[in-house]
């Protein structure tokens, strides 16, 4: 791709703007969000420089080549140079492609069982199982908000925090329904069952504004169930919010009333905040149809089939004969190849966008 000039000149000026815009910035807000800015452009910049050099190289050494003692090396070099352009070229085109702005936060997992009874249950354990190692292997912390246990095990819905660098950004695309085809523990004729669980993964932005009023709140507080004999808890600690104008429920059942507040506002907050984003995702998809990322979280988008040991992602046709494997928290195969294909699409998008 031939990213214009101009465009690359745009990013040079901007980012020079605001380094020039720090260095006389007194305000801390401001300074703040300059920042930030910096931060996100440095790499971009970064990347435009090194593409702008490498041209200017191939440039100096076109005209070397007209010199008969210089035109064997120079042509060596500028052949090297050649090679490397497009790959550049590629990845300074990503980073001036549209992206989500989420991408490095941290997020919020939800998994819920779907149609199949204790199967799915135990199957929503497994999945959030799988992506509990999948976080501990990148470093990631996990913590659990709520649970609701199935009756023969796993889990009939279960909401943790996933916190760290570029969370949301790795997670994203594992929002949907995920099928599983297995002969469950409790089946005695040995008979393949298909059951299903639904995933949810919302960013959690720390420093976005969400406005809640009171009178369109309604905080209630009940018994949170326990695991018996000492453990039972005996006081109404756990909180539930309904949020009235969408109907949005959030609950959290620690010990402490206070924290299970806390922690149901930010639930709250971030569930206000992916409605919004989903609007924009609906708006998106209805004017570009991309294979991932369309927002659709009823949509089945992989299927874990046990006897066979695979498992299919429906949305880019891939099917991996590691089953064992990625339940056990080896998720880059299907991830990188999900990042790839939206990749793929912003590229495409920018590309139209310039010709």
């Amino acid at each position: 791709m031939r990213l214009p000039q101009a465009r690359l000149d745009q990013v040079i000026d901007r980012f020079q703007q605001v380094e020039a815009r720090m260095g006389a910035a007194t305000d801390g807000q401001e300074i703040v969000r300059l920042s930030k800015e910096h931060a996100e452009m440095k790499p971009i910049a970064d990347a435009v420089m090194a593409l702008a050099k490498t041209r200017e190289e191939m440039a100096d050494l076109e005209a070397m080549a007209s010199d008969p003692e210089m035109a064997e090396m120079a042509a060596d070099e500028l052949q090297t140079l050649k090679d490397s352009l497009p790959e550049m070229e590629r990845g300074v085109a990503l980073l001036l492609a549209p992206r989500d702005a989420d991408e490095q936060a941290s997020a919020v997992l939800e998994v819920r069982a779907g149609t199949g009874g204790d199967e799915a249950a135990l199957f929503a354990g497994d999945l959030f199982r799988m992506y509990s190692r999948y976080a501990a292997n990148r470093g990631w912390k996990v913590e659990l908000d709520s649970a609701t246990e199935g009756e023969a095990g796993g889990y009939k819905e279960i909401i943790a925090t996933v916190s760290g660098e570029g969370v949301f950004g790795r997670l994203k695309f594992e929002s949907g329904v995920h099928r599983v085809q297995r002969v469950p523990v409790t089946e005695a004729g040995g008979r393949i069952h298909t059951s299903a669980a639904t995933v949810a993964v919302l960013p959690e932005v720390e420093d976005v504004e969400i406005e809640i009023h009171d009178k369109d709140i309604r905080i209630d507080t009940f018994r949170a169930s326990g695991s018996g004999g000492q453990h039972v808890n005996k006081t109404d600690s756990a909180v539930r919010i309904t949020h009235l104008p969408t109907g949005i429920v959030v609950t959290s059942s620690e010990k402490s009333q206070h924290v299970n507040r806390d922690k149901a506002m930010k639930n709250l907050r971030v569930r206000l905040y992916d409605q919004q984003r989903q609007a924009k995702d609906l708006a998106r998809s209805d004017s570009r149809k991309s294979q991932v990322g369309s927002g659709d979280r009823s949509e089945r988008i992989r299927t874990y089939n046990f006897p066979q040991g695979r498992v299919s992602d429906h949305r880019i046709n891939l099917t991996l004969h590691s089953l064992p494997q990625i339940l056990e928290g080896d998720l880059d195969p299907l991830l990188d190849a999900l990042i790839a294909e939206d990749q793929a699409a912003r590229l495409a998008d920018l590309e139209a966008e310039f010709s």
